[in-house]
């Protein structure tokens, strides 16, 4: 405890730290507030009454997760990061798929400029569109009542501008936390969202448990520290690295010799991040919009795919995640690349011959540990729909894994590792007693 108060005033007493912990805390409480006004025209007091007759599942859930519980709220910002997500996401692959897109971006600073913009603009399409779905969303059974009649002529129109302004408000969150705050900035956005219903979740499952009696508490207790447990091993995939040792030629120049020393290339046993759940759940989700306007009578398929807690799901979703981890994989690691670096900076594998014989080396190296990567990662998102058959509340069973978990602890982990840095640079002691906090890439760049 006292190791840990020392931390805390080393953090404190960093000047440009202590800024943008108090920046960063300034914008999210900011997110937060506007995540609790209403949309115009529509009457706050039955907006409740809506939101607990709503049945959010599928990828309705993960919006109104990432919202955190702005969707269902019907609020300005109900949209949330999640249409500059999709943007980001659909401009990475491109930037991988289109050679021309490839050398724009590979100009530098400038045109990482241009991409950036193009995918500003990108967002204010993405979001007129997910306005309107949700303007119809808004106009179902439920949330129609709560439309004020005097309001309704202008409501859809309101509502779009309404919703894409917010959403671009959320972006410029982000990008001020990314420049002047800690952290990414819309990493730290999205983890704040599903976090934030959190301690609800916890409530509701506590009191489900209480009321049970026969040791109910008891059980609480138990998924409590299973959910702890989930969380180290899931920070293990996180973290998880293959080191594949390399060497690098001496060379001598004047008097003084270069290279010569050995060292690592870490392959990540999780390229993909979070990408592989997101893709799978959206695909997923796809076959219940045969039925969105009535799910209750949904039979059949759509009925196994609305269900998260259905075998035959799980088995579906399994599958699914680990073909798209293998597939996200293939398109962000490139052997052939890393084989041209490392022979460009007289770097080579002990016993392997460069150029594609270091390729294939790399490959299949990657094509072994993104298996059981792959494994591990459907496992953590079919977690919630085995807590949810073993009796655990819906919204708690959403913590045991998947897509909310993953961003917690990648998000968690990359922002620690710059708090300690800062600590290293200011010759204070790190985090950890041993070793270091190793960071991974920001959701809205590898994961989502």
């Amino acid at each position: 405890m006292k190791k840990f108060i020392q931390t805390l005033k080393n953090i404190w007493a960093i000047e440009e730290l202590r800024s943008k912990i108090i920046v960063t805390l300034a914008l999210v409480f900011t997110y937060r507030l506007g995540n609790h006004i209403v949309l115009p025209g529509l009457d706050p007091n039955k907006i409740e009454l809506a939101q607990k007759a709503a049945k959010n599942n599928g990828l309705l859930g993960i919006f109104d997760m990432f919202a955190g519980g702005g969707f269902s709220q019907a609020s300005i910002l109900a949209l949330g990061i999640m249409p500059y997500i999709s943007a980001s996401i659909f401009m990475q692959l491109m930037t991988i798929l289109v050679p021309q897109l490839q050398k724009i971006q590979k100009e530098g600073e400038s045109g990482r400029k241009k991409i950036n913009q193009w995918t500003r603009y990108l967002t204010v399409i993405v979001t007129v569109f997910q306005a309107g779905a949700y303007v119809a969303y808004l106009n179902s059974p439920g949330y129609a009542e709560a439309i004020m009649p005097a309001y309704k002529a202008f409501f859809g129109f309101s509502t779009v501008v309404t919703l894409t302004a917010g959403t671009l408000f959320v972006m410029w969150l982000g990008e001020k936390i990314q420049d002047k705050g800690l952290g990414n900035g819309t990493s730290i956005i999205i983890m704040v969202g599903i976090l934030s219903r959190l301690p609800a979740s916890i409530i509701q499952e506590f009191m489900a448990k209480e009321q049970r009696g026969g040791g109910g508490l008891l059980i609480f207790l138990i998924e409590v520290a299973i959910l702890v447990a989930i969380i180290m091993g899931l920070i293990i995939l996180v973290q998880g690295v293959r080191k594949i040792p390399v060497n690098y030629a001496k060379q001598i120049v004047g008097n003084r010799q270069f290279g010569g020393a050995r060292q690592f290339l870490p392959v990540k046993v999780n390229s993909a991040g979070v990408m592989p759940i997101i893709f799978a759940q959206a695909i997923m989700f796809l076959p219940t919009l045969v039925s969105f306007t009535n799910i209750d009578s949904a039979q059949g398929i759509v009925k196994i795919f609305n269900d998260h807690s259905n075998a035959w799901y799980m088995v579906i979703y399994s599958v699914m995640v680990i073909g798209f981890t293998f597939l996200y994989t293939a398109l962000i690691f490139n052997p052939k690349q890393i084989s041209e670096d490392l022979k460009r900076n007289n770097g080579f594998i002990p016993g392997v011959k460069p150029g594609q014989p270091t390729a294939d080396y790399i490959g299949s190296i990657m094509d072994k540990i993104t298996l059981p990567g792959a494994i591990f990662l459907a496992f953590v998102g079919i977690l919630p729909g085995f807590a949810q058959r073993l009796g655990v509340t819906q919204g708690f069973s959403s913590f045991f894994g998947g897509t909310s978990l993953l961003i917690m602890v990648g998000v968690v982990l990359d922002t620690l590792q710059q708090i300690e840095t800062y600590l290293l640079m200011r010759q204070y002691d790190g985090l950890m007693k041993s070793g270091r906090v190793q960071g991974r890439q920001s959701v809205s760049s590898s994961a989502i």
